[in-house]
């Protein structure tokens, strides 16, 4: 049990850094280049891959502490592998939740904290997405 709740640890340091050195980057670059209306949709598409990266570290930490760790399963696969990890873990991390694989064992700390992360980071990234499209849409409002 110890080495989830340090699982868990870990997990919310790189997986908010990720997030936080995205946003970061968006808000110190944006304002400094002159873009076209519709290229500013990169904000979208870099929160989106903000979002990937954070559900691909918890796939990959989910494969390994059940396959390396022995520290639960997942029922519902016919099969246990990387590729099923990383289907599972957007599943958790947006807590769409299909229920088609569940998480058995110790390993279910785990995923409920990769829904509450995905819960926080993903209104992190629409409160961002709001502020940042509307600093634009204003600026665009002022130009001749």
């Amino acid at each position: 049990m110890l080495l989830i709740v340090a699982s868990c640890a870990v997990l919310i340091a790189p997986t908010t850094l990720i997030h936080y050195e995205v946003l970061r980057w968006l808000n110190s670059t944006l304002g400094r280049l002159n873009i076209r209306r519709r290229s500013k949709l990169l904000v979208i598409f870099c929160a989106f891959f903000a979002h990937i990266l954070e559900m691909a570290v918890y796939g990959l930490a989910l494969f390994w502490l059940v396959k390396y760790a022995g520290v639960g399963g997942l029922h519902g696969l016919d099969d246990f592998s990387l590729v099923n990890c990383m289907y599972g873990s957007p599943e958790t991390f947006t807590s769409l939740g299909f229920g088609d694989i569940a998480p058995v064992g110790p390993i279910r700390l785990v995923a409920g904290l990769e829904a509450l992360n995905g819960l926080l980071l993903i209104g992190w990234s629409a409160s961002y997405v709001t502020i940042a499209m509307e600093r634009f849409w204003k600026a665009e409002d002022k130009s001749p």
